[in-house]
């Protein structure tokens, strides 16, 4: 072949390749293609309610027999598309391949089946396409009257199920001959409700009863009710809990002693309900059980329990280990349960989560059972406990690449490398050491119409200690059931993104507790960081705007002062050209001469707000920081737990920084062009401040799985001493992927209604933070979710102790309402596995920021150029 038709064969291969590959699409964009004659696809169940539909109708659908084909792809039953793309010739023999387990699926079989199926010419074929096909494929689901009959009993029986009795349901098939297309209409009324009456109770054993009678408040059910059986299964979960936290082992275990009975003799409509709970037909008495003997065993393998195993006790608990890898006080930390108390189930839960938490053991057994013998008093209300773990390995390395977004980053590659070194100092300390990087792209500080290159690279080490870190003992105050937990943080990074890049340190000491599964506590007794500036020469070539302005004010100056008499001022300029003044000089000098800034017109007072804004973004961006910090982080999470269909969430943080740092050092800098000297520590400026944050979220289900979510987010920090504002890094800013989604992170909206130069100001941070999100996410299938949202905030400076002010933006309580900016759009969510990509497209609407009359921007979308924000995951 000539080094020419070498060159020119992968383009005429591609093409011959796409072509076929399209050809061979459209053939199997015939969803009919393989239903057989006087048989219909399936393309969809369609559910009309007579009268007033109720809010688990949604349910009904997973109750209809026949289903169509998944849709994937543009919305089309892409599965149905492959197996169509097979060839209908070995249809039946790999339908009936598929049905083999994998270890049996080879060449043999395959043989054996062509043999089978009188296919003999076909012998030795791997099929290889056809069967791939196959298993990515599903054969069409064919329209099968008698099963949609079916399906009507089931809904019926559904809805009596949730209290309807006289529920109707009835069916048409609605069949087009011509396409081999079939649709079922399930036709529903739920006709007049069956409510709960009176409501009962019969309880036999009088402790039982006792304590259903102290938590009646709790009960889910309440005459007046609908009889939903739903809710009644609920109650009877709520019961055995109940009884099984207050020491009655394994009530209602056999799901039978608890019962509801429904009178329905003199009426459908009202019925009276009764509640029984009985041990057995004889009403035995219910025993309450204490705990008896606790193992704990650390074994290799389940069987050298206990052969090979020497046996130490701690306070009750008998530990069983095979050498001293472990400390006993560190496994005794994790067990919950204990020795003649009240059996209690709770506890031995939170005991298996206490050892997963640890990350050193996996459970090979967990048992707990009532004392030998236990069909007799005592034995037969006395519970013995037994744990069996095996150690993970010592060491764990992982390497991996994730696809990530931030604020800042609204996609990013994160390559990292993990070490786990499990059990340090035999007390199942953990030290994780890692090194990362996240690369991607940002709003250009040279051009913001551009992107530039942005990255991280970080590496980190956490010791994590599976108890706090104390002087002394804390279980009478912080009980083991919240399972405390230690870690010390030490790390470095290297980060380019806004402008000049940092370099910064971190360490701390954090303490976390979990009251439950829904809150949790969290201290970080000191947090340190050292944050230091690259290349702070070179502020003006990395933001370029600034200089612009730079340039701007310098000119004008430099016309006023060129007429001067005085000849010392006369050459300020050309003493600026030879270097005998710098940048900063000039600056300083322009903010001082009053009588200069006396004869600014209007244009010129403009200019002079731009760059007393340029100066204070250089006085923040280039200041090296140390932060010595102290926070409390309280969680409260419904979100993702069962109880709680209508989640709600509750993140509120405290920061307060440098007091101690204030008592040992009075040590001043020599402060900025617009920043007042600063006590430093090792020539470091410390920052003073408090912080507040507040993240509530709240989610409603409407129409079984539609939701609707409203966020709020309140940000507050206040410097003081020796610092006039927050550090950069504690600053808030808008936009971004999670944020307000019309404006890029950095993208110009804010701060307040400020009308300084957006070169400038689209790098301004602030003091405080207003967002309000608000966002309706309706699934069109399993894969498949559409969102509609509106976002609405603003970032603002405080007006400082001195009276003194930021450049139009102080947050004030009578105006903060019109300065918000506000963004809307849609969105849509792809959910594949366990990861869900995110594409919201977002258009301002209200801009805060441009002159009056001119910040409604209906007439200026352009519904071809939204903000487009890709990430992963729910923005909250």
């Amino acid at each position: 072949m000539s080094c020419k038709h070498y060159k020119n064969s992968p383009q005429k291969y591609y093409k011959i390749i796409s072509f076929a590959t399209f050809v061979g699409l459209l053939y199997a964009c015939s969803t009919t293609k393989k239903v057989p004659d006087g048989e219909y696809l399936l393309t969809r169940n369609n559910f009309e309610f007579e009268d007033k539909k109720e809010s688990f109708d949604d349910e009904l659908k997973d109750y209809v027999q026949q289903k169509p084909n998944k849709k994937q792809l543009l919305f089309m039953p892409l599965s149905l598309g492959f197996y169509n793309m097979a060839n209908p010739k070995y249809d039946t023999l790999l339908n009936e391949y598929m049905t083999y387990p994998d270890e049996m699926r080879n060449q043999k079989l395959r043989d054996s089946l062509f043999l089978k199926y009188n296919m003999k010419s076909s012998l030795g074929k791997t099929l290889f396409m056809d069967r791939l096909l196959h298993s990515w494929g599903t054969p069409p689901v064919i329209l099968d009257q008698s099963r949609s009959e079916k399906s009507t009993e089931s809904i019926e029986k559904r809805l009596t199920y949730r209290g309807f009795w006289d529920a109707d349901v009835h069916l048409k098939h609605d069949i087009d001959s011509a396409s081999k297309k079939a649709e079922v209409n399930y036709f529903i009324k739920h006709n007049q409700p069956t409510y709960i009456k009176d409501y009962y109770y019969n309880i036999t054993d009088p402790t039982v009863k006792g304590l259903y009678w102290q938590k009646l408040d709790k009960s889910l059910i309440r005459a007046g009710q609908r009889l939903d059986q739903t809710v009644l299964e609920k109650e009877v979960t709520r019961i055995t809990e109940l009884m099984r936290e207050n020491g009655y082992y394994k009530f209602n275990n056999t799901n039978e002693e608890i019962y509801f009975v429904a009178d329905s003799l003199k009426s459908k409509t009202q019925v009276p309900l009764t509640l029984e709970i009985h041990k057995d037909s004889a009403d035995h008495p219910y025993k309450m059980a204490t705990i008896g003997n606790i193992d704990v065993a650390i074994v290799n393998e389940a069987s050298d329990f206990p052969k090979n195993t020497i046996k130490d006790s701690l306070r009750r608990i008998r530990f069983h280990k095979m050498d001293n890898s472990y400390k006993t006080s560190s496994l005794w930390r994790a067990v919950i349960v204990d020795s003649k108390k009240i059996y209690d189930q709770k506890n031995l839960d939170l005991t298996k989560r206490n050892f997963l938490a640890m990350n050193n053991f996996s459970i090979l057994k967990a048992r707990d059972s009532l004392r030998r013998g236990g069909g007799t008093a005592p034995n037969d209300s006395i519970v013995d406990v037994l744990y069996v773990l095996k150690p993970l390995p010592k060491y764990e390395l992982k390497v991996g690449t994730d696809i990530n977004y931030s604020q800042l980053l609204n996609l990013g590659v994160s390559p990292s490398v993990d070490l786990t070194t499990r059990n340090v100092f035999k007390g199942a300390e953990n030290l994780s050491t890692s090194i990362s990087g996240t690369f991607g792209s940002i709003r250009s500080t040279k051009n913001i119409d551009k992107k530039d290159l942005a990255y991280e690279i970080s590496a980190q080490a956490s010791l994590n200690f599976p108890r706090l870190l104390l002087p002394f003992e804390y279980y009478k105050l912080l009980p083991k059931r919240y399972t405390p937990t230690s870690s010390i943080l030490l790390g470095a990074s290297v980060q380019n993104n806004i402008g000049l890049g940092r370099v910064n340190f971190n360490t701390g000491l954090n303490y976390q507790a979990n009251v439950n599964d829904q809150v949790s506590h969290r201290l970080t007794l000191f947090n340190t960081q050292v944050s230091l500036t690259k290349n702070k020469d070179a502020y003006y070539d990395y933001f370029a705007n600034d200089n612009v302005i730079k340039d701007d004010m310098f000119s004008n100056y430099f016309t006023y002062t060129s007429a001067s008499t005085d000849p010392q001022i006369a050459n300020i300029q050309n003493r600026y050209l030879s270097g005998q003044l710098s940048i900063d000089d000039v600056s300083q000098m322009i903010l001082k001469d009053l009588n200069y800034l006396g004869t600014l017109d209007k244009k010129g007072q403009d200019l002079l707000l731009a760059f007393m804004g340029s100066l204070v973004n250089k006085d923040r961006q280039t200041q090296d920081i140390l932060i010595s910090s102290m926070i409390y982080n309280f969680v409260y999470s419904e979100i993702g737990k069962k109880d709680y269909p209508n989640a709600f969430y509750f993140n509120g943080k405290v920061e307060l920084a440098g007091n101690i740092l204030s008592i040992f050092n009075q040590k001043r800098d020599a402060g900025g062009v617009v920043t007042n000297p600063q006590r430093t520590i090792f020539g470091i400026p410390y920052a003073q401040f408090v912080k507040f944050d507040i993240d509530t979220r709240k989610y409603f289900k409407f129409n079984g799985n539609q939701t609707l979510v409203l966020r709020q987010f309140i940000g507050v920090g206040i410097p003081y001493g020796n610092s006039t504002d927050m550090p950069v890094i504690k600053s808030y800013f808008n936009g971004g992927s999670n944020d307000i989604r019309a404006w890029v992170a950095f993208g110009g909206l804010g701060p307040s209604d400020s009308q300084v130069d957006e070169r400038v100001r689209t790098y301004m941070t602030n003091n405080v933070k207003l967002t309000t999100n608000i966002e309706y996410r309706i699934p069109f299938n399993e894969m498949y979710e559409g969102a509609l949202f509106t976002d609405i905030g603003n970032t603002w400076s405080i007006r400082k102790s001195d009276g003194s002010g930021g450049y139009g933006d102080e947050f004030k309580f009578n105006k903060f309402l019109g300065q918000m900016g506000i963004g809307s759009g849609f969105g849509l969510r792809v959910n594949v596995a366990y990861i869900t990509f995110r594409l919201d497209l977002a258009y301002k609407i209200y801009d805060p920021n441009k002159p009056d009359g001119d910040r409604w921007r209906f007439k200026n979308i352009q519904p071809f150029k939204p903000t487009l924000n890709i990430a992963f995951g729910y923005p909250f």
